[in-house]
């Protein structure tokens, strides 16, 4: 679960399981928490809130404050533990809480910026790999760590290519946070090509295409040798001439190939068998 993963890496919270909880919330207006778990620990569990903010914005704070009461509302006899997960493209500039007189109120703040991407990796799963690519990659080249990204989260999910899919739209909704969608796309598009010369009907298909390339080149180098000694013999060809040895088989080109020698005009040359 993304919970729990989210919680041991990045939050450093030891925990066993997670439940997923009900996030909406109804006071004047209709809110949802983007995520809310029962953590299950083994001197017994507390409630956990994440946040994920695409953006900076200076109410964050209030918002904060209001989902956890709340989710204490609902829950009043567990303990609440909040954190904000930052994934946006612009650096954090945020508060991570309010303090007034009287008054002190306080979240963790994570900036996906400042996560090795390699701790996400280590993970091995769909969801974490989905995550690594808002990550700092350090000194790996870009390409290189979308291509082990996307060939692992291929790997993973085995045949189930509406699994892949589900993950990999994910994946290309949080790379424009870190303009990574063209080279995202570029690895889309090789996995494909490799997916597809895996497939038992490549070879035979390539094989067809050799044959018929082959076969291609045949028929047009007959063309443009019959095209010189027709016109060497009889002047330069019409329009409608031309269009008749290029639409015709290579059996047709070796006979007037082979008649050209005898006929005294295109006539005899096209009527001769």
């Amino acid at each position: 679960m993304i919970a729990v993963d989210i919680a041991r890496i990045l939050f450093k919270l030891k925990v066993n399981d997670a439940e997923l909880l009900e996030t909406e919330y109804q006071r004047i207006e209709e809110r949802r928490a983007d995520l809310v778990a029962r953590m299950y620990v083994e001197e017994g569990g507390y409630i956990l809130h994440i946040e994920i903010q695409n953006q900076n914005d200076p109410g964050m704070p209030l918002r904060m404050l209001r989902y956890g009461t709340d989710i204490l509302s609902h829950y009043p006899d567990e303990e609440l533990r909040q954190y904000l997960l930052y994934i946006g493209k612009a650096p954090l500039n945020m508060a991570d809480g309010i303090e007034q007189p009287g008054h002190s109120y306080h979240y963790p703040i994570i900036d996906m910026h400042n996560i090795d991407c390699q701790q996400m990796i280590e993970l091995d799963t769909p969801d974490a790999l989905v995550l690594a690519i808002l990550c700092d990659f350090g000194d790996k080249p870009k390409e290189e760590v979308l291509h082990y990204l996307v060939t692992r989260l291929d790997q993973l999910t085995g045949e189930n290519e509406a699994e892949f899919r589900n993950y990999f739209s994910m994946m290309e909704i949080l790379s424009t946070n870190r303009d990574l969608e063209k080279l995202l796309k570029e690895e889309e598009k090789m996995l494909s090509q490799v997916k597809l010369s895996e497939l038992p009907s490549y070879e035979i298909g390539m094989e067809a295409g050799m044959q018929q390339g082959m076969q291609q080149g045949m028929q047009q180098g007959e063309v443009t040798l019959l095209v010189r000694l027709i016109e060497k013999k009889f002047g330069p060809l019409e329009p409608q001439t031309t269009q008749k040895l290029e639409t015709a088989t290579i059996e047709q080109l070796e006979q007037w190939a082979s008649n050209i020698l005898e006929a005294n005009t295109l006539e005899e040359l096209f009527a001769r068998h």
